[in-house]
Parts: structure tokens; C-alpha cells; sequence
């Protein structure tokens, strides 16, 4: 077996360090002992925004918020499917991710970063939703809102997380959610704050193979 190699370390704020490993061509970003991201699975965070593409076809000059960046899997899906009147802002809490986009990962990143459509804001995404006037607010900043790695993120999933988001949206507007599994309670809190839920199981590699993610869409 191909050994990984230690390319660099960040703190996240207000919790632990993430560490970026590569293993031959493949990267991997972990956080203590679990994988928090990898370039074997991206398969259900281009569904991420695929999926939500459609729900919001024909719209125009759609205004996404993305959170966060990661590997950039759910971003270069976006581009590939919206349009160029579309506005995408990336809320990205942890800077050190975007240097790695641009430095150890440059090849997976592309142009994407360059592309016109798009808006880097380091900070919590909690501020960007706070603007308001999105189409799309898609979240990924966790493994999930039962599997916090940053225990603040919790506020973006309780009840007044969800009210926030909800004002936050246009009239037809959908905020997206991956998790790494399934939550029934977290479903339940959905309808409870006035979201028409749609609840999708994907795979997580681009083959149709691997762990079963889930994706809830939730209409205001």
C-alpha cells in the first residue's frame, strides 16, 4: 500500500485540527482519527448541487450561498449546471482550505476559484445566510447535523438556525442539506420549522457505489 504523506495542518475555529493528506494521486483531509473529505468520494457532493439545479430550473439569476468550499466537488458541479447569470458565494470558515485548493490540490481545483460567477467569504456561513436573497443555500459544513465536528455549527441545524434560513430564502427557494447518514429527528425539525422536505439517499463515490449519504431539500 501507497503511504500518505502529511502536506499540512489547520485549526478549525472553535475546534479541532484538520490535516490534508495525499496518497498517491488521491488527497484526503481528516479531523483526529476520522475522514472528513477524500478525492475517492465526491459523488453525493455534486449531487449536492446537481439535485438542487433541478429543483430550480428555470430561475433566473439564481444567488447560491455554498458552505463550505471543502474539495470544491459541490462548486465545480454548480458551475457545470447553472448558468452565467448565476451568483455563487462560498462561505469557507477555515482559510487554510482555500490556500490548499490553490496550492497541494490546484489540479483538482481547476478554474474554478477564477470562474466570475463566484464569491469567496471566509467566515461563518451563518453570516452569509444572514444576508438573505438567496435561491439556494446549500450546506456541507459537518458531517451532518447528528455528527458535528465543530460543536457551534449545532445552531445551523436547531430551530432557530433553520427559522434563519428559511427568512433567509426567495419565495421557492431551497436550502440543502448533506449529511453522511440518516437523521428521522432532523427530518422531523425540518417540517417543524415550515420547510416542504424532500429526503434523497446517495451513494458517495461517482460509480453509484459506496456509503449511502443522505440529502434533504427543503423548500420555503
Amino acid at each position: 500500500m501507497i503511504p500518505r504523506t502529511l502536506l499540512a495542518t489547520a485549526r478549525i475555529p472553535g475546534g479541532p485540527e484538520m490535516r490534508l493528506y495525499s496518497r498517491g494521486v488521491d488527497h484526503m483531509i481528516l479531523v483526529e482519527r476520522e475522514e472528513l473529505m477524500s478525492t475517492r468520494m465526491s459523488g453525493s457532493e455534486e449531487a449536492l448541487a446537481t439535485l438542487t439545479a433541478e429543483r430550480l430550473q428555470g430561475r433566473k439569476a439564481q444567488r447560491w450561498l455554498i458552505g463550505g468550499y471543502g474539495m470544491g466537488f459541490t462548486l465545480r458541479a454548480a458551475l457545470a449546471v447553472l448558468p452565467k447569470d448565476a451568483e455563487i458565494t462560498i462561505a469557507e470558515l477555515v482559510p487554510e482550505i482555500i490556500d490548499w485548493a490553490k496550492g497541494p490540490m490546484a489540479a483538482l481545483t481547476g478554474t474554478c476559484l477564477e470562474d466570475k460567477r463566484v464569491t469567496i467569504a471566509i467566515g461563518d456561513v451563518a453570516h452569509q445566510i444572514s444576508r438573505g436573497g438567496w435561491d439556494a443555500i446549500l450546506l456541507d459544513v459537518d458531517n451532518g447535523p447528528d455528527a458535528l465536528v465543530r460543536a457551534a455549527n449545532d445552531g445551523l441545524y436547531g430551530a432557530g438556525g433553520l427559522a434563519a434560513a428559511r427568512q433567509a430564502l426567495n419565495t421557492g427557494g431551497l436550502l440543502a442539506i448533506w449529511s453522511a447518514g440518516p437523521d428521522p429527528r432532523f427530518a422531523r425539525t425540518l417540517q417543524a420549522a415550515r420547510f416542504k422536505v424532500e429526503e434523497i439517499a446517495v451513494r458517495a463515490r461517482q460509480n453509484g457505489k459506496g456509503p449511502r449519504h443522505v440529502i434533504w431539500f427543503a423548500r420555503a
